[in-house]
């Protein structure tokens, strides 16, 4: 029950596309991440995945060529099934929140594929 300060949490994150699991809620996990290119096309099958913005600004591209920016401050959830693939032209900083089950790079496994182990750690 102790507070976390989510500037301060982002120190221990230090590789880009590497999500640092800070807190859960239920069956949810609070992610941190610090983003720079492009990840992954993909999609969760089974889950959610909400994208908050603390700090730069991240482009989520979809199917079909319809993008979302999001600025500090604004989030955005990608429904379960949706292919979609995370952009950031310059560092950006993120929250994270997926169910416990969800796979860092969804139905593709690639080099910045992390377990959720990596993640806890």
């Amino acid at each position: 029950m102790d507070p976390i300060n989510l500037i301060a949490a982002f120190d221990a994150v230090t590789q880009h596309w590497s999500p640092k699991v800070v807190g859960r809620v239920n069956d949810q996990y609070v992610k941190l991440a610090k983003v720079l290119g492009e990840l992954a096309w993909h999609r969760h099958d089974e889950e959610d995945e909400l994208f908050l913005v603390v700090r730069g600004r991240l482009r989520i591209e979809f199917e079909g060529g319809a993008e979302r920016v999001l600025e500090p401050g604004e989030f955005c959830v990608v429904p379960k099934g949706v292919l979609h693939n995370p952009v950031a032209d310059e560092e950006c900083w993120i929250v994270l929140i997926e169910t416990v089950t969800t796979k860092h790079t969804g139905d593709v496994d690639t080099p910045l594929t992390k377990t959720i182990e990596q993640q806890l750690a």
